[in-house]
């Protein structure tokens, strides 16, 4: 039997060293890897330098970024004790990501790296404004071995004040705002594919190029008991169906032909990509519950995009952790993450480091372990459980603030490229743009992105309320979309030059204006004109132009010198039922150059014609031009289902005499849009040329004027309100009380009353900043107490006592700050209080005399 034993257990020591053997060649292949994918180019814009971490100046850190209070010891400690476990349990698994370097070299538990902070910005009090904040205004740095996490893990503040970071930098970053924002979220390190961990987007569709799918609606189909019945099918149904299969697979074999074409590139990079399944990568992770979240999602922090937890993109979970606590993911992860269940609570499936004290503690087992345990090792369990059981330590990360200034310029250095499929997207912070722009998308007709199709330009604090620009580059057709509060109430303005009578289509804000016009379209020949809301009930009006006789251009103008002749005018109304339908007009045509005009009615219930009438002005005239009796050849008049005539001749004429006025005002009306179209073209022409942009009363930075009425306002005031302070009292009345007889009062003794009085000023105004800068020095010293009794019995305080502690010095602090302004005001006004008393009392009328003659 022991011989049998040697052998076994030779067996078993030349199965572990060939197993060490296949694990060193297969960690020598993963370094080649490594080597190779480092050259790799990766896809971060070419216009950012490398920055250099280890040159950044840590000197002005706060004290927790250096060191380790006892309780952050105590629990790098546990963290320790935890990987020596789970390394042992999970070999064949890599460690996990538990206590990386800060910026200061120092090792800091990755969850107290997690500051839950809620900004003073509406924009980021929902999880995809935080999202598009950090995405925007931080810049991607790959990193440093695409298979292994980083070795250090700076804190949110480092990362906002240099807009730089990994994805561990941007995780960590965008978790402490959506927690602060009261979402259930938590830091995730995981595996995903290349484009996510690259930043790639090359291959994809940009987000503003996607069309929401639009559901077909089926109409209602109206029975019509006198439409003419369809001729029998004589065809064969089966023949038909028969077709109908072989077409319908014809075009299910083209549909998944294109689809595998379009997939071949993937699929391509996929193979191609070595490291598949091991890039390292970090996201967020949102669980449902909380903000009303109604499903659990995962956010990609480099894009700001959702994600869906069965994401293709997404290849697998090592652990998750919040501000609270660190769990290690124990399910499978060969179907990437869509057969994750994200409940934190099942200690099957997810390895919770922090215990809570009723809750059992996985042991480390050990074959050679005696069964019976001794007295001393459940007293270390009992030490080891109550460590497991105790509170995550709070952040030492310092306050994240972020200025309105930093939170208004939103991108790294002001402006942002993101290269998509076909298309470049790019984003400036406002005001950065002379002309306003904030972003433009360019898209092109190939993937090298060499031919512009179309480019789209967004602005904002325009003056010209300009919101959006569309440029077709094939057609060159120019669109431009405007905000309420134009000139001429301007919504819309489609052209293809600036110039008058080309090809423009503008379209208003019609409740801004008084006539209702809502769209007007004009050419060369024609104008057209649609209103909304009109009292007279016009919803259309079409012009016709004929050409000219003569062209006459001056230079310097571009006014109509010889307009162009018009042809006819047609208007269209809605039906007014205050009227009968025979007397409420549908459409009157003015043929101008005929002399004509023609009346259309509205249509009577249950009658399929319409009643008309034709008006021939040239009929009512005579050679010398004037008016002659009027005739029944004059107007001709169809009345739909009446053989009765028409009224009297004299209504006729009337109505012939309303009409001819009504056509002057229409010419002047039309004469109007003419001019008013080429004063916009005019006005939308300097608006290009000189671009001004809006700023706030309230953007005191930008607004230089505002700010130095306000200053101007503030001291104004502040000399009244001394003054008037002044005047109120009596400063010469305890002086003058001293030499008895005020009226006959010497020159010296009109000296020595005002030197007194400016003595005794200046004495008071010393003694008052004294009172002020004694009190500080006592608040200070107070501070500078509390501060060292706080530093030696820091280790003794309970949670509960520190927080008083903390908010007791932050109210002395605020003391202090408010005493140093005191003070620093006392310094600035009491030249000027002195000076202004001096003044006053040459003025005074109980001194002038004297001092004059003095």
């Amino acid at each position: 039997r022991g011989g049998r034993m040697e052998v076994l257990e030779e067996k078993e020591e030349e199965e572990q060293r060939e197993e060490e053997l296949k694990g060193l060649e297969i960690s020598d292949n993963l370094q080649g890897v490594e080597t190779k994918v480092s050259v790799e180019q990766v896809c971060v814009p070419s216009d950012v330098p490398d920055f250099d971490w280890s040159s950044i100046d840590t000197s002005q850190l706060p004290s927790s970024y250096k060191t380790n209070s006892l309780k952050e010891k105590k629990l790098l400690h546990i963290a320790d004790h935890f990987l020596q476990q789970y390394t042992h349990l999970c070999p064949d698994r890599k460690p996990p990501f538990l206590h990386p370097v800060n910026e200061c070299g120092v090792e800091k538990f990755v969850s107290t790296t997690v500051r839950p902070t809620l900004l003073p910005y509406t924009e980021l009090y929902h999880w995809d404004g935080c999202a598009s904040f950090v995405s925007d205004y931080l810049t991607m740095e790959p990193l440093k071995s695409p298979v292994t996490p980083p070795s250090s893990l700076y804190s949110p503040t480092t990362i906002l004040k240099y807009q730089k970071g990994n994805c561990f930098d941007f995780s960590v970053l965008l978790c402490s705002m959506l927690i602060g924002a009261g979402y259930d979220a938590y830091c995730v390190h995981g595996y995903a594919t290349r484009d996510i961990c690259t930043l790639d987007k090359t291959l994809e569709l940009c987000p503003l190029l996607r069309k929401p799918q639009e559901v077909p609606k089926e109409g209602m189909k109206k029975s019509n008991k006198y439409r003419v019945k369809p001729p029998p099918d004589l065809q064969s149904k089966f023949e038909l169906q028969q077709e109908a299969k072989k077409k319908a697979e014809t075009e299910a074999a083209q549909k998944n032909k294109e689809r595998e074409e379009e997939k071949v590139p993937e699929v391509e990079m996929a193979k191609r990509d070595p490291l598949y399944g091991l890039r390292v990568h970090a996201w967020v992770l949102v669980l449902s519950g909380k903000r009303e979240v109604p499903e659990t999602f995962f956010i990609n922090p480099f894009t700001g995009n959702s994600h869906s937890t069965t994401d293709e993109h997404f290849l697998g979970i090592e652990s998750v952790w919040n501000h609270r606590n660190y769990w290690v993911n124990m399910q499978d992860c060969w179907n990437g993450c869509k057969d994750l269940v994200f409940d934190l609570g099942d200690a099957i499936r997810w390895e919770i480091m922090l215990l809570g004290s009723n809750k059992p503690r996985q042991l480390l087992p050990d074959a050679e372990e005696e069964k019976e345990l001794s007295d001393r090792d459940m007293d270390d369990m009992g030490k080891e459980e109550e460590d497991m059981s105790f509170d995550m330590p709070p952040s030492w990360v310092a306050p994240i603030e972020i200025s309105p200034r930093e939170f208004e310029t939103h991108c790294s250095q002001g402006r942002k490229v993101i290269l998509y499929k076909k298309a470049k997207l790019e984003k400036w912070a406002p005001y950065l743009n002379g002309n306003g722009l904030v972003k433009r998308l360019t898209v092109y007709a190939d993937l090298d992105c060499t031919e512009v199709v179309e480019v789209r330009e967004w602005f904002k604090n325009r003056e010209d309320m300009l919101d959006m620009r569309e440029v077709n580059k094939q057609t060159q057709l120019t669109a431009e979309y405007f905000s309420p509060g134009h000139l001429f109430g301007l919504k819309a303005h489609t052209y293809t030059s600036l110039e008058p009578e080309t090809e423009h289509t503008m379209e208003f804000y019609n409740e801004a204006r008084v006539d209702g016009l809502q769209k007007r379209v004009e050419n060369a020949n024609k104008m057209t004109e649609y209103f909304v809301g009109r009292d007279d009930f016009l919803h259309i009006r079409h012009m016709e132009f004929g050409k000219r006789g003569k062209k006459i251009h001056l230079a310097g103008t571009r006014t109509d010198i010889n307009s162009r002749p018009i042809v006819q005018i047609k208007e269209c109304f809605h039906r007014n039922l205050e009227k009968p339908a025979d007397e409420d007009v549908a459409e009157r045509i003015f043929l101008i150059t005929e002399e004509m005009i023609h009346l259309t009615y509205h249509l009577k219930d249950k009658y399929i014609t319409a009643s008309k009438k034709d008006f021939f002005k040239a009929a009512d005239r005579d050679r010398k031009g004037k008016e002659i009796v009027m005739t029944p050849e004059v107007c001709i008049t169809y009345q739909a289902g009446s053989s009765e005539k028409d009224k009297t001749l004299l209504h006729l004429y009337k109505s012939l005499q309303r009409l001819t006025e009504e056509e002057k005002q229409l010419k002047q009306q039309v004469r109007q849009s003419e001019a008013e179209v080429l004063n916009i073209l005019k006005i939308r022409e300097n608006e290009e040329t000189a671009v001004k942009l809006s700023v706030s009363i309230y953007n005191t930075e930008r607004n230089e004027k505002r700010r130095q009425q306000y200053e101007a306002m503030k001291n104004t005031m502040e000399d009244e309100l001394l003054g008037q302070e002044e005047q109120d009292l009596d400063y010469l009345a305890p002086f003058l009380i001293q030499i008895g007889h005020r009226e006959k009062m010497t020159a010296g003794q009109a000296l020595h009353v005002r030197d007194a009085c400016l003595t005794d000023l200046k004495h008071c105004l010393i003694d008052k900043a004294n009172i002020i800068q004694a009190r500080f020095e006592k608040a200070v010293e107070e501070l500078q107490k509390k501060d060292q009794w706080f530093q030696e019995n820091q280790n003794q305080l309970s949670a509960e006592e520190e927080d008083d502690f903390l908010a007791c010095c932050s109210e002395t602090a605020f003391r202090i700050h408010i005493l140093a302004l005191r003070l620093n005001r006392e310094k600035q006004m009491a030249p000027r209080k002195y000076l202004a008393l001096k003044e006053k009392l040459r003025k005074d009328p109980r001194l002038a005399e004297h001092l004059c003659h003095a």
